[in-house]
Parts: structure tokens; sequence; C-alpha cells
């Protein structure tokens, strides 16, 4: 199944932190509220202005972006988690 957003919406998979070090050792989860981070799968073409402009999007596929955990809308494809949202609530796009 392929997934193609609109307007300024973008599809993200979520970056699932390691909770082990190298050495076997837990790593405590201390903040829920902490952003995710996740890999842009795709984009839609930009926002539509009320005259009919498209202003485009800031962030393109293959882009590393952090986002509020528990914004977007969740959706599965091949087996595996997306977040569907729109581009004004990714905080950054991560070098």
């Amino acid at each position: 199944m392929s997934i193609n957003p609109v307007q300024d919406r973008v599809l993200i998979k979520p970056i699932i932190p390691e909770n082990k070090t190298a050495g076997g050792l837990l790593i405590p989860d201390n903040s829920k509220d902490a952003p995710t981070t996740g890999l842009v799968v795709s984009v839609g073409p930009g926002r539509i202005t009320k005259d009919g402009n498209i202003i485009p999007m800031v962030v393109s596929e293959g882009n590393k972006v952090m986002y509020p955990t528990g914004s977007g809308n969740p959706v599965t494809i091949s087996d595996q988690e997306h977040i569907i949202l729109n581009e004004d609530q990714i905080l950054a796009i991560v070098d």
C-alpha cells in the first residue's frame, strides 16, 4: 500500500530509541513527554492559501525530524507504524 499525503501533511516513520546500552544496561524512560524523532517518508505539495497559491514544504523526503510525542495520526503500512501530521507540528529538522 502506498500513502501520499495531501496539502501540508507529512508521513513519518518513527525512530524507536534503544532502551539498552551496548553493554546490556537498561536506559530509564525519564521523560515520556520528550520530543520524538522520525524519518520523513513522503510529503504533500504544501499549504494552499485562500487565494489558491501553494506554499511549498520546508521538510522533504529523507529528513530526520523532531515532533511532539503523541502528535499526528498513527497509520500502519506493511505492518510498520507511521505517523501522519501537519508540517507545522514538526519542531525541527535534525542534521
